[in-house]
């Protein structure tokens, strides 16, 4: 009501107040005594009751007030947010929607209040269909019962999809009936493209990782893994769970080496930051142990170091292939070289052995002198040997024969040898052994070579046993000698490598030329201060 129209109810409120209560005191009251009292109470009644109406004009007038600034606050507030806001009432019609609700829809000049969402989808030819989609989804709310949230996705007449975080609030009356709705909807588009790309990395990163053929593992910076690939599960035959969380260094093959390998490449990672490193190293598997070439990448997380990832991949075979390259073309060169000078020089040496001989057998003066001289003579005439051996296939005579007589004719030419230096040769043969095809004495040269090697090694015991399955006869020669250190293995074989001070090294080359020729196998096993253990692979007939 307006301020005019209520001073004009007071106005006529007042004369009808003022006239009539006098008209009906003069019929009422003749005395004129009750006529000034009776006036007295209707001039307070009057000035009673105009107050109390005006007290509450003006409470209500200050209510409606405060409901108005309350209004125009909250209107303020729902039309300055980003989000889209709107309150409905029981029956879904619109009572309230802010600014960005109405843009959205395309809204902006329709009388909205008191409409539902189909009557307004007649004015929004683009959002019908979203907007008659909001009933049946406002419908799935009330029948709920709950608050209800879910991602909604707007079309833009531009082509552009918008989405929303949308909230449904249902407010019913005591009764149950519906009361209301309020629905908020934040514009969360930018967040979902985000996640979605996100997303996309992350599955490439998974597929990077996860899918990658070669072995992947993630380490902390104190070298323990956080995370691995299936095919680094696959080479330790070990579950996912036992090995993360354990140190690296539990999988190196025991060699403080290849520890100390892996630890220089750790930390070179580590105090360069945007370093990367590659190396080889030894990893004990499931299979035995196996080289890696390993390339260690820094895992940067905003810029700070936050571990090291490393790409391993098995090269075992590639380097058994160089290392056996690399001994070919050693091979090689002997072979050139001895082919070149052995019978040069075996010619000359004939000569001075038999000049030495003769003058041995004329002068008693220098006889330890000769014998010196026909000792040095006879080792020079070996090398030479053992070099045309290397120096061009041999044209073998193979023919079946039983190990045992071979090897007991090679302990019988040794065990003076051996006696002298101190040692005891024994051979164990529990079950006959089958033949194998073998050319006899380059084989006895391989057990004399290897046994020789025993007896220099300061043995005292120098065990000979045998083995066999369906395929092959195992010799093993165990001694308890000075051993050897893990390095040295892998060099055994390698022309011109050898320990011993008047040693060529000839001597397990031609071993290993020979057993290699007989398509079989030799491995050494040895520990310092232990002993050695060989043992030799020969295919049955």
């Amino acid at each position: 009501m307006s301020k005019e129209k209520i001073i004009l109810i007071y106005i006529c409120f007042g004369i009808v107040w003022v006239f009539g209560t006098d008209f009906l005191m003069d019929k009422l009251f003749a005395n004129h005594k009750y006529f000034l009292i009776v006036q007295e109470l209707k001039g307070l009644s009057f000035i009673l009751l105009t107050g109390l109406l005006l007290n509450l004009y003006l409470t209500k007038s200050e209510k409606l007030s405060k409901l108005k600034e309350e209004e125009r606050r909250l209107n303020t507030l729902i039309n300055s947010m980003v989000d889209f806001v709107n309150f409905k009432d029981g029956e879904g019609k619109w009572i309230e929607a802010n600014e960005f609700g109405l843009n959205l829809f395309q809204l902006e000049n329709v009388d909205y209040k008191g409409k539902k969402d189909s009557e307004l989808a007649k004015y929004s030819e683009f959002y019908q269909e979203t907007l008659s989609f909001c009933e049946i989804s406002d419908e799935e709310t009330w029948q709920k019962k709950r608050i209800t949230r879910c991602e909604e996705n707007v079309p833009l007449p531009n082509g552009d999809i918008k989405t929303f975080d949308t909230i449904k609030v249902p407010l019913f009356h005591p009764n149950g009936s519906r009361k209301g709705l309020v629905v908020m909807g934040r514009d969360i588009t930018e967040r979902v493209a985000a996640e979605k790309k996100l997303s996309e990395k992350q599955q490439k990163y998974q597929s990077l990782f996860k899918y990658n053929p070669d072995p992947v593992f993630m380490m902390d910076l104190k070298g323990f893994i956080t995370n691995i690939n299936p095919q680094f599960e696959s080479i330790f035959a070990l579950p996912h769970d036992q090995l993360v969380g354990t140190s690296i260094s539990d999988y190196i093959f025991h060699s403080e080496e290849e520890k100390e390998k892996l630890m220089e490449s750790f930390l070179y990672v580590i105090d360069n930051k945007t370093g990367i490193n590659t190396g080889d190293i030894y990893l004990q598997t499931k299979k035995g142990p196996a080289i890696f070439s390993c390339t260690f990448v820094p895992m940067m997380i905003d810029g700070q170091l936050a571990g090291i990832i490393s790409y391993a991949k098995n090269v075992t075979q590639i380097r058994e292939t160089q290392e056996v390259l690399r001994k070919t073309e050693k091979l090689s060169v002997v072979g050139e070289l001895a082919a070149s000078v052995a019978h040069e020089v075996r010619n000359p040496l004939t000569s001075l052995k038999g000049f030495v001989q003769l003058l041995k057998t004329s002068e008693d003066e220098y006889q330890h002198y000769y014998s010196i001289m026909l000792s040095e003579l006879d080792r020079i005439n070996l090398i030479v040997s053992e070099l045309l051996v290397l120096a061009k296939p041999q044209d073998l005579q193979y023919k079946k024969h039983s190990l045992i007589p071979l090897m007991t004719e090679v302990k019988i030419l040794l065990e003076p040898q051996a006696n002298f230096d101190g040692a005891r040769i024994s051979m164990d043969i529990k079950d006959p052994l089958p033949l194998i095809s073998c050319e006899a004495n380059q084989l006895k040269q391989v057990f004399i070579n290897i046994i020789k090697n025993s007896i220099e090694a300061s043995s005292k015991n120098i065990d000979i046993t045998f083995e066999q399955d369906e395929e092959w006869i195992a010799v093993n020669i165990k001694d308890d000698g000075c051993g050897m250190e893990a390095g040295r293995i892998k060099h055994l074989g390698e022309p011109f490598y050898s320990s011993k001070e008047k040693g060529t090294g000839l001597g397990l080359t031609v071993t290993y030329r020979i057993i290699e020729a007989h398509h079989g196998k030799i491995t050494f096993n040895s520990e310092l201060d232990q002993g050695t253990e060989v043992k030799i692979l020969l295919p049955i007939c």
